[in-house]
């Protein structure tokens, strides 16, 4: 649910530069101090299930190494892989599910909840969520009044991650419009280099770019009753978001790679191919969201607010879009150590510890800002806090997992086929609503 267009103009000032050092302008020590109350659970072992792996898995951990510290608890984080809930109910149905899972679709929630998985929050945790987030976080963790899940964190998913240089070199600026972006994208491609890197192998990208036009472009009436499919994949507003995405994937010089190349990049290798070198890269942009930085930080030598900037998505039709994402905690067992940690990643200081890192945004009102290692993300992490309950969340997230949330099926399948051939509109929207209505029923 989109961030405000106030909040949104806000990046458009503060992400075009930045410091990325950890000095005087960043690394709280919020991550130090104590807010909220913990019990001693020394001997206590918990399983937690994320989805995290690399880089993000790393800083996830040192969170899990702060509540160790904290509590005595020895805690074991296993990587779920991208089929989170078939992986999770497989666990379940055999009677082993962990202490604690992280679900990056809320939609997956929903189903948990219904099916009796999920164990409600308790007091505590309950004090955190209303001290600590806006009603419209909170609301996304429950189910029929029913609070389960801590957004422990959040994405801005409405973000063009461009190489400074490159954009010098071709002579364009950051867009405004959907217009200008191809445009810039086709005046950077005779300039020698590959205009836009595509993670086309992930699935989850591609419905990103979808949701970010068809928000902008049909507004957010129209988005919210495709989340829910009230209305058709064949709907006219889906050919004409398709048809202008076509206005990019359908040139295969815009992309790195052609279309080809853009289905054998996998989301990490998008963001290294924009970064790999500061004038002459393998592309000059990549779109996704806040965590990109993580991979620029980490695996280029580029530097934030330097030479890897960001703005925000261009407009497409109305207001620019914004999408935002997250992950929440859950608890699978009703333990006094699921329900501690739960607590932990409900406060400001469990979120510092990530924050501190990059590559993170929380939608916890308290965390100091000062914990974010740049100006850049310093910038996102304001602006989504400020946009209070004025957003949009990720529609594939909110959807059935068989449709927006897993690997060569549903949505991640259909929008995979419409990169490899981007004149198909009609071909790709039937193939969306047979999915989403086989999904939806069951």
């Amino acid at each position: 649910m989109a961030v405000c267009a106030v909040a949104a103009l806000s990046l458009t000032a503060a992400c075009g530069g930045g410091s990325d050092d950890k000095g005087e302008s960043g690394g709280s020590s919020q991550a130090d101090k104590s807010t909220v109350k913990l019990p001693k659970l020394k001997g206590e072992k918990l399983q937690v299930a994320a989805v995290w792996t690399g880089d993000e898995g790393k800083n996830f951990g040192k969170v899990i190494e702060a509540f160790e510290k904290r509590t005595g608890a020895q805690v074991e984080v296993t990587p779920t892989g991208d089929n989170v809930a078939t992986y999770l109910g497989s666990k379940i149905e055999g009677g082993s599910p962990p202490d604690v899972a992280m679900l990056p679709q809320v939609g997956v929630l929903n189903q948990f909840a219904e099916k009796g998985w999920l164990k409600p929050l308790d007091q505590a945790t309950k004090d955190q969520l209303s001290k600590n987030f806006s009603k419209g976080w909170q609301d996304l963790g429950a189910n029929k009044g029913k609070q389960y899940g801590v957004y422990f964190k959040a994405a801005s998913k409405s973000l063009i991650w461009y190489n400074a240089g490159a954009y010098k070199n071709a002579g364009v600026s950051e867009a405004k419009t959907w217009q200008d972006f191809v445009k810039n994208a086709q005046t950077i491609a005779d300039s020698g280099v590959e205009p836009v890197s595509v993670g086309g192998a992930d699935g989850w990208v591609l419905t990103d770019w979808f949701e970010n036009i068809y928000l902008s472009q049909a507004g957010q009436e129209k988005y919210d009753k495709l989340a829910k499919h009230e209305i058709k994949w064949t709907d006219p507003s889906v050919k004409k978001a398709l048809t202008t995405l076509a206005e990019l994937f359908g040139k295969k010089e815009l992309l790195a790679g052609g279309n080809k190349g853009a289905l054998q990049t996998d989301f990490p290798k998008s963001v290294t191919q924009a970064f790999d070198s500061t004038d002459a890269p393998s592309a000059a942009s990549v779109f996704e969201g806040d965590f990109v930085g993580i991979n620029v930080a980490n695996d280029t030598k580029a530097k934030i607010g330097k030479d890897a900037k960001v703005y925000p998505f261009p407009s497409v039709g109305g207001k620019a879009p914004v999408v935002t994402g997250g992950d929440a905690a859950v608890a699978l067992k009703d333990s006094k150590a699921a329900h501690a940690l739960l607590t932990f990643l409900a406060s400001p200081e469990a979120a510092a510890v990530w924050a501190q890192e990059g590559g993170f945004v929380s939608p916890n009102k308290n965390l100091d800002g000062k914990a974010y290692p740049n100006d850049v993300q310093r910038e996102i992490g304001k602006a989504l806090v400020s946009a209070g309950d004025d957003f949009r969340f990720d529609m594939s997230d909110q959807a059935p997992a068989a449709f927006g949330g897993t690997k060569g099926k549903g949505e991640w399948k259909a929008l995979q086929d419409f990169l490899k051939n981007p004149k198909d509109v009609a071909g790709t929207q039937s193939a969306l609503e047979a999915a989403a209505t086989k999904a939806y029923k069951d």
